[in-house]
């Protein structure tokens, strides 16, 4: 239990003392006009309060997200914990601050034209293409469980309910961010946060102790703990899709001091979240095996609606329906709306001549089709693409700041490291995981960490390069 309530208070720790030093090296001016009063137009551009921001922010990142993660990550014992506080402080919320910072510093842009700006056009290109592919796998993926919820407890079949979900997607879409998103979403943020509360108090007050930190790997499969676990726990320690997010509040926010509120604020109160329902999985079940055959029988959201309803009755009975099958569609609303934004940028001359509301339709539906489609087939097929793509998002995202502090002379490494770290990941993943080559261990590690040593070579080179720029402007400004 000790580790449980350390790992809590690092991460309140962690967001008082790391965020300000974020903040700090960033460098914030609350003189500048943020673009919500620039370009403010009534549709996505509208000023937030920054407490009603930081909770959209947290439903627009999480949704099932740092629950079912948590769980499934919760497999590997406690050794869990350290990669959540770890990952969270100093990767996911470093890469959800300057996603969100980056995209307000240049009127609410997209993330991919942010990454065109400081990795090149070529790379600009790739990630549209890999983000939209991930905000439609993320929809189909966060509808297909509560449509199928929703059949199971109405009389509406599972295609009815799809369609439902998918209707209210596009009616969200066309309607301004502050319509729809800003009354009724903190509400559910909210609901995300006594939920986990709820749990956490639950958990407390249990006869049976949330495992202490080991180091040994829990796995009932055994698993390699790298690169899986920081791909089975994205949200909660750091997730791509979170700088797919972030513009849309930056859009909003009215100054940039309340940044560090709402984008390292929103990912350490994921971070807690995660840490809370991996607690719960390891220590409901008795075991990890006990753990894995719940998720057999129920899956994620099983196991959800067995440990809510018992540690919490009838209330928590009802707050596992409203989680599996709300946040998960608001977490599909808002993928598909960023991806809308993403395409009327990406193709920005094959909309001229279409304004209004008509743009927005029409910007919509070729991401909201092969959603549906993708919806209908197997989940887990769905979730294990979802894994990869969001943490090759994450990683671009990370060298994405990286070069931009390089650009502007200030301390790198905040960003350069944790960049490097998933840089790693990826490459190991890819060729190692079923939904990738399929390798053997050994070779997929040499294989990641060659591919990786390419990469920090190139970013040596860059860090040379941007030092003799350096050094040339102060030449010159002493000559001068």
């Amino acid at each position: 239990m000790m580790t449980f309530i350390v790992s809590i208070l690092l991460l309140v720790f962690g967001y008082m003392v790391y965020s300000k030093v974020v903040e700090r090296i960033f460098g914030i001016n609350d003189r500048n006009e943020t673009p919500a009063y620039k370009s403010r137009d009534g549709m996505d551009y509208v000023p937030m309060s920054w407490w009603k921001g930081s909770l959209i922010q947290l439903l627009n990142i999480a949704g099932l997200g740092p629950i079912f993660g948590a769980i499934l990550g919760a497999l590997y014992g406690p050794v869990a914990f350290i990669w959540i506080v770890v990952g969270c402080l100093f990767a996911g919320a470093v890469h959800d601050y300057f996603s969100g910072m980056l995209s307000l510093r240049h009127n609410g842009e997209q993330y991919p034209t942010i990454v065109g700006r400081y990795l090149g056009k070529y790379v600009r290109v790739f990630i549209y293409i890999i983000s939209i592919i991930l905000m439609i796998l993320v929809a189909a993926a966060f509808t297909a469980g509560p449509a199928q919820l929703i059949a199971e407890l109405t009389p509406l079949s599972f295609l009815a309910a799809l369609g439902f979900i998918f209707a209210y997607f596009l009616i969200a879409a066309v309607l301004p961010v502050n319509k729809i998103i800003g009354k009724i979403y903190p509400v559910f943020g909210a609901i995300l946060i006594f939920m986990a509360v709820a749990i956490a108090g639950a958990l407390l007050f249990t006869n049976q102790p949330i495992p202490n930190l080991t180091m040994t790997n829990l796995h009932p499969e055994s698993l390699p703990l790298w690169p899986l676990l920081m791909v089975t726990i994205s949200c909660g320690a750091i997730s791509g899709f979170h700088s797919t997010q972030s513009p849309i509040i930056a859009r909003t926010i009215k100054k940039e001091s309340d940044g560090r509120k709402v984008f390292y604020g929103a990912m350490v109160a994921e971070g807690i979240i995660a840490l809370i329902w991996a607690a719960a999985g390891m220590t409901f079940f008795g075991s990890t095996v006990g753990l894995e055959s719940a998720l057999a029988a129920g899956g994620p959201a099983g196991v959800v609606n067995e440990i809510s309803t018992s540690l919490l009755g009838t209330i928590g009975g009802i707050l596992a329906i409203l989680g599996v099958i709300i946040l998960p569609i608001t977490t599909g609303d808002t993928a598909l709306r960023s991806s809308r934004m993403m395409l009327t940028e990406f193709l920005g001359k094959s909309f001229k001549g279409i304004s209004g509301k008509k743009k927005v339709v029409f910007a919509t539906i070729p991401v909201t089709v092969p959603a549906i489609y993708l919806a209908t087939i197997d989940y887990t097929f769905l979730w294990r693409y979802v894994g990869w793509t969001n943490q090759v998002v994450a990683t671009v995202m990370l060298w994405t700041a990286t070069m931009y502090l390089l650009k502007h002379f200030k301390f790198h490494w905040i960003c350069g490291i944790p960049a490097m770290f998933m840089t790693s990941v990826v490459c190991t993943y890819i060729f190692y995981a079923p939904e990738g080559f399929g390798m053997a261990y050994q070779p997929s590690l040499a294989i990641g960490l060659t591919l990786t040593s390419f990469v920090l070579a190139w970013y040596i080179r860059q860090i040379y390069v941007h030092r003799k720029e350096k050094q040339e402007d102060s030449a010159s400004s002493l000559a001068s």
